[in-house]
């Protein structure tokens, strides 16, 4: 059943998962992290600037 949905996974899919901030368009290894634990592509540093600056 998990070599099913191996197959079923594209390039467009895996695509999602790179390292490069929604708000910022650099790289960044937080990006990742911030995906899981917030839901959001955004760094590190674009995550404390819309903590204090929310707008």
């Amino acid at each position: 059943m998990i070599d099913n949905e191996a197959k079923d996974l594209k390039i467009e899919d895996l695509d999602e998962f790179n390292n490069i901030c929604e708000e910022c368009k650099k790289e960044h290894e937080s990006v990742q992290q911030n995906l899981i634990l917030t839901g959001f592509k955004i760094c590190k540093s674009c995550r404390v600037s819309k903590t204090i600056f929310p707008i």
